[in-house]
């Protein structure tokens, strides 16, 4: 028991001291992270130097980066890798109905490397600036125009800061002379708007598109229902992911992330609100008639209250079988004046008033099981029935909800095809972030899936191979989740000391026979443990005994055999005859022989232990 208890005490020694170191280096960091992570990078420098060639680990394996190229047509395609903003348009626009400190949109972009970069070489576009607007446009080779072939829109994002309120999709500009990328804003027409935003816990992952009433000729936005897919991930683990819209001529539409569909859908089916409006609608003129009668239920008119009613009647009455407690002090207040309470010296009996001291609980009804004016308790009136109401009964002219009737809708239409959407030519971000370092690479349009992928496997391909190469292993990964999360490690050293202590446990825990210092304690008799042990002496000399007589008894056999053979040898001419003689001989010997071993197995005949 005592071993058990030790083992116990030390598993949760090693688990609380774990979670105390965790909390001092958590506590530590924070400023002095940078110093110390370049001390350690000192000093490993200083180890690997020191290292003989020989023990030099293999390198991890490095990924060359080069830049994508398109392996087909594109209508817009942009890597960022010259390093500059060629192409690209900055607004100078201001949003209406804004005030002036924040109306400019004044935000920042750049062309930098990605933050722990493990493709050095691979640049992209950087929202640089928070609580900003940031628009920045550029125009597509051609314009896209909607007609047999898909449209397949995809880029990558990457949120390096992680992201707290803001967007990170694009819009496909829509094609019209008065489109200037110089006055890019908000209310600027688009086609489509597609891509990762996110404010507080709400993630989502848009796609709009603008489609034109035939009848009227107004735009109204369609939603994409939202995805069954938990999004969260792409927004916190400050990775980059890859975001791809496919449509397709018979209005069918996928959503991907990091070459996965997360939603899928129809235009005509899957939108909200619907392409086409509803052949019918309520008559706006229509209304209900004064006698319409919407009660399923109505009180019984023939319904009379009893006699014995009695409406008055109190829900609480007083417990008539209540007894006062004994000792109940009926002249002692419940609170009494603090005596030690004093009236402050800056009191004011003209500005303040008199002068009174706070009441504290009167100490002698601390004793007591009560103080004051004893009063009987309230119980529920049986007789309490409360006012008095008609059941109820079905309504016989009972004619259902009222609702207004239906007519033709006058601004019904029918769209087949609204793939068939307003032609775009340029492509934009328009944002607002409370997040800097949105990292955005790689755009391109196109109508073949094969280009596509293989623009995504050059560019973001590499990204996620190079990450996957630096990634470090399993025990990696599970110190990194405990630098998260300290409590891990209590789980790290349960899980390995827990087996151990498990074949302690039982290896260390087997039955222990009484020893005689034990007996003296009580009055339990005790066995003859000299008695045992003659006993195990002689049953030890009997089994080496037997043991030598078998041996002689062996050797004699086989003495036996060789005279045989040899006799057999030199008599070869003898008959078959005397074999047989000899043969019953040795059979009459046989039971002979074992009745002479039956004999000196016996105790009596035993020969003496041979030292």
């Amino acid at each position: 028991m005592e071993l058990k208890w030790l083992l116990y005490m030390t598993l949760l020694a090693l688990g609380t001291l774990a979670v105390q170191a965790h909390d001092m280096d958590d506590e530590s960091d924070g400023d002095d992270v940078v110093d110390i992570e370049d001390d350690l990078d000192d000093g490993i420098e200083d180890v690997e130097e020191s290292k003989p060639e020989t023990s030099t680990p293999p390198p991890i394996p490095k990924v060359t980066y080069r830049a994508p190229v398109p392996t087909g047509e594109v209508y817009f395609a942009e890597s960022f890798d010259k390093g500059t903003l060629d192409g690209w348009i900055l607004s100078r626009a201001k949003k209406d109905d804004t005030d002036d400190e924040i109306a400019k949109y004044d935000g920042k972009w750049e062309v930098q490397d990605m933050k722990d970069t493990k493709l050095p070489g691979d640049k992209g576009l950087v929202l640089v600036t928070r609580a900003k607007h940031h628009a920045i446009s550029a125009k597509l080779s051609k314009p896209f125009v909607f007609d047999t072939k898909p449209l397949i829109v995809q880029y990558e994002v990457n949120f390096q800061n992680g992201i707290e309120c803001g967007g990170a999709y694009v819009k496909l500009l829509s094609k019209a002379p008065e489109l200037n990328l110089d006055q890019f804003h908000d209310k600027t027409p688009y086609t489509i708007m597609f891509g990762p935003d996110k404010c507080g816990e709400d993630y989502k992952l848009h796609f709009i598109f603008r489609h034109k009433n035939p009848k009227t000729g107004k735009y109204e936005e369609k939603h994409a229902k939202r995805p069954d897919a938990d999004l969260k991930t792409y927004f916190t683990d400050k990775k980059t992911h890859l975001y791809t819209l496919v449509l397709n001529p018979d209005n069918s539409f996928e959503i991907l992330v990091d070459q996965t569909v997360v939603n899928s859908g129809n235009l005509l089916n899957d939108m909200s609100p619907p392409v086409n409006p509803p052949r019918e609608i309520e008559d706006p003129n229509d209304q209900k008639p004064e006698d319409w009668d919407e009660r399923p239920k109505i009180p019984d008119p023939d319904a009379v209250k009893p006699d014995d009613w009695d409406e008055d009647a109190p829900a609480k009455i007083a417990d008539e079988n209540a007894v006062k407690p004994e000792g109940w002090l009926d002249d002692e207040p419940e609170y009494v004046a603090d005596p030690d309470a004093e009236k402050p010296e800056d009191w004011d009996e003209d500005m303040d008033g008199e002068w009174e001291a706070p009441q504290i609980a009167n100490p002698k009804c601390e004793a007591a099981p009560g103080c004051g004016t004893w009063q009987r308790p309230m119980i529920d009136n049986p007789n309490y029935k409360g006012k008095w109401k008609p059941p109820m009964i079905d309504n016989v002219n009972y004619q259902g909800i009222w609702k207004p009737r239906k007519i033709p809708n006058p601004d019904f239409f029918e769209d087949l095809e609204p793939f068939k959407m307003t032609p775009f030519s340029a492509v934009g971000l328009e944002l607002w972030s409370m997040t800097s370092d949105i990292f955005f690479d790689n755009f391109i349009i196109c109508t073949e899936r094969a280009v596509a992928d293989d623009w995504a496997n050059d560019g973001w391909g590499l990204k996620k191979a190079a990450d996957g190469a630096a990634e470090p292993g399993v025990v990696g990964q599970m110190m990194a989740a405990a630098e998260e999360r300290p409590w891990l490690w209590v789980v790290y050293i349960l899980t390995v000391a827990l087996p151990v202590f498990l074949v302690v446990l039982f290896c260390c825990s087997g039955k222990k026979q009484p020893s005689a210092a034990e007996y003296k304690k009580t009055d339990a008799p005790q066995p003859d443990v000299v008695d045992e042990e003659k006993e195990e002496e002689k049953d030890e000399e009997k089994d080496k005994g037997d043991k030598e007589e078998e041996e002689e008894e062996g050797e004699a056999s086989e003495e036996k055999l060789e005279e045989k053979q040899k006799s057999d040898a030199d008599l070869g001419s003898a008959s078959q005859e005397e074999e047989e003689e000899d043969e019953e001989e040795d059979e009459d010997r046989k039971p002979a022989s074992e009745e002479e071993e039956t004999v000196n197995r016996s105790p009596r005949n035993r020969k003496p232990r041979k030292d």
